[in-house]
């Protein structure tokens, strides 16, 4: 079989901007709903404030929200080519920077394709030590076109709820990642209890531990769980992540970022 030459030379401009990022690390979900774009933004923006340079590559183009969760929704940008700062140590690009308010994106597999390859290919994020990528859920166009260019060497994170709907689902996302050898980082448990404002009471409204015992079966690592919290929806909605706050998620989701940091130093050591 011929290799299309203008697309061996595309890959080969991918593969030299990926190459500049020391830890690429893809968030997944086998279904919507369960918390993964509010995961990826706290985790990219918690690294960053350990000192980290971090970029935030929004791949879910049917529904790019991660300019909302930092305050950024209605930003228009010229060039693909530089990424939006938030801080000094964190950037993020998303399809949403490109096109019109609330216009659905309507778009064919192959169209899908090429925006992924554009993105991959086009955007500047330098040398950084981090390149969080929030995938759509499922195991379609978007996810396969990532984990088959962001290189060998990318971690998926995956992002469930409890219930067993959400863990089954979850689970076809484990083996899609095992299929297309895409090294598996460990699983998170979203929603995992709701805190009671007024009592501090944990209650299991979509059970718990879901997660953690999937994460046995598969013999895997579980990094750690988050639960329902006021304070998640309230800094969602007014832009700023919610482990800033001094609350039960924000601490989970730093338990969260320094086993993230402990197994890739671990994966690191054992090469």
């Amino acid at each position: 079989m011929q290799t299309n030459p203008a697309l061996a030379e595309r890959k080969q401009r991918i593969d030299s901007n990926m190459s500049k990022i020391k830890h690429k690390i893809v968030v997944m979900s086998g279904k919507g709903g369960v918390g993964k774009t509010t995961t990826s933004v706290n985790l990219a923006y918690g690294l960053s404030l350990r000192g980290y340079r971090v970029g935030i590559l929004d791949a879910d183009l049917h529904g790019p929200n991660v300019p909302i969760m930092f305050g950024k929704e209605g930003v228009k940008l010229s060039k693909i080519s530089e990424p939006l700062e938030i801080t000094k140590n964190l950037h993020i690009s998303s399809l949403s920077f490109f096109i019109p308010d609330n216009s659905p994106v309507v778009w064919k597999g192959p169209q899908k394709i090429t925006a992924i390859m554009e993105m991959l290919e086009g955007i500047n994020w330098g040398e950084i030590d981090f390149l969080i990528v929030d995938l759509p859920p499922g195991t379609g166009d978007e996810t396969l076109g990532i984990a088959q260019n962001i290189g060998t060497d990318s971690k998926a994170i995956i992002v469930t709820t409890p219930q067993k709907v959400s863990i089954l689902d979850s689970t076809r996302a484990i083996n899609f990642a095992k299929l297309i050898n895409l090294n598996l980082l460990g699983i998170i448990e979203n929603m995992s209890g709701f805190i009671c404002p007024d009592c501090q009471k944990e209650v299991n409204i979509f059970k718990k531990d879901g997660a953690k015992n999937m994460a046995q079966e598969k013999k895997t690592d579980f990094l750690g769980s988050i639960p329902l919290d006021e304070n998640i929806v309230e800094s969602s909605d007014n832009g700023l992540p919610f482990i800033s706050n001094d609350s039960v998620a924000s601490r989970r989701m730093n338990d969260i970022i320094t086993k993230v940091i402990e197994n890739l130093e671990n994966k690191s050591e054992s090469k």
